[in-house]
């Protein structure tokens, strides 16, 4: 894929703090995996261990650069979510290796991924390191929703500013990859133009449009379609978010004639997401049940 335009900002940002030596101890980058957080974490990581960052991010060619980029800098320290949360075992870990010394002589940098995964026990354990973090460390806290976070972690944290790109931007995008851009319906489903690349690339897209299909053709009926009672634990959050897709798309089209239906409608919706969230965090559920409970939910608010 060709560079991400709308991260180069967020990253000459960085920079400019980091050559002005004016970097946190802290940076909160809440930038959505499907907008390219990864890209921008590793841009960001790596410019932090660079012996001679430029403005533009990392040089690319010092020993530091070259560790990086090999995937064995031995004071990057990634941290993602083992299964579906960020376990205190691993803070404490992480804790413990930026407590030593910097083995190339230079800055200990940690990342942690989609950090709202964190539980409680974990989110407390990196709130002492975070306000005391010690010389030449700098941890960066990565998160889809940075809303989610504990407010404790989030004030402990500079935020990186970045504005989102609009959907010409992504179309633009988009065609410079080679792809067109007739599914960008589905971006608050996918998260993102990244992952929106992927699936046209993989015809994922083709598997999501026909959810939104039987979507459509369940709440008409107010029962399930045979692909929507085969959903499994793979699919279940991108069925729930193209469901969201449609009723939002409903509501627009309600919020004028009936105000009453439109309300329901939109507190439908935001259980709709409040359920893609859990599941996030605590996937087993009757995937089955939930969503007849929800085709019927709407069908007794379009009654009422």
């Amino acid at each position: 894929m060709t560079a991400i335009p709308w991260l180069s900002q967020p990253l000459a940002d960085f920079t400019a703090m980091l050559t002005a030596g004016r970097m946190p101890h802290a940076v909160l980058v809440g930038v959505d995996e499907g907008l390219g957080a990864a890209s921008l974490l590793g841009q960001l990581a790596q410019t932090a261990l660079c012996t001679s960052p430029a403005l533009s991010g990392p040089c690319g060619h010092c020993k530091s650069c070259q560790l990086f980029l090999a995937g064995n800098h031995p004071d990057f320290y990634p941290i993602k979510a083992d299964g579906f949360q960020i376990k205190i075992d691993q803070i404490r870990e992480l804790i413990g290796r930026l407590s030593t010394t910097a083995q190339q002589g230079g800055r200990r940098v940690a990342v942690i991924e989609a950090a709202e995964r964190m539980n409680t026990a974990s989110a407390n354990a990196l709130l002492k390191t975070l306000e005391e973090p010690g010389a030449n460390t700098l941890i960066i806290l990565h998160s889809n929703t940075p809303t989610r976070l504990l407010p404790t972690l989030q004030s402990r944290c500079q935020k990186l500013a970045f504005v989102a790109p609009n959907q010409r931007q992504i179309a633009d995008w988009l065609t410079d990859q080679g792809l067109g851009c007739e599914a960008l319906w589905c971006l608050p489903v996918v998260g993102g133009p990244i992952r929106l690349a992927e699936y046209l690339q993989n015809n994922y897209i083709s598997v999501l449009e026909n959810i939104r299909k039987d979507w459509r053709s369940s709440l008409s009926t107010g029962h399930l379609c045979a692909s929507l009672k085969e959903i499994g634990e793979d699919q279940i959050t991108d069925a729930l978010k193209v469901l969201y897709v449609e009723l939002m798309a409903v509501l627009a089209g309600a919020a004028k004639g009936n105000p009453l239906f439109a309300s329901r409608l939109a507190g439908l919706a935001g259980e709709v997401m409040a359920v893609c969230h859990t599941l996030s965090t605590m996937p087993s559920v009757n995937y089955l049940a939930l969503c007849q409970k929800i085709v019927s939910e709407y069908q007794r608010i379009k009654e009422n």
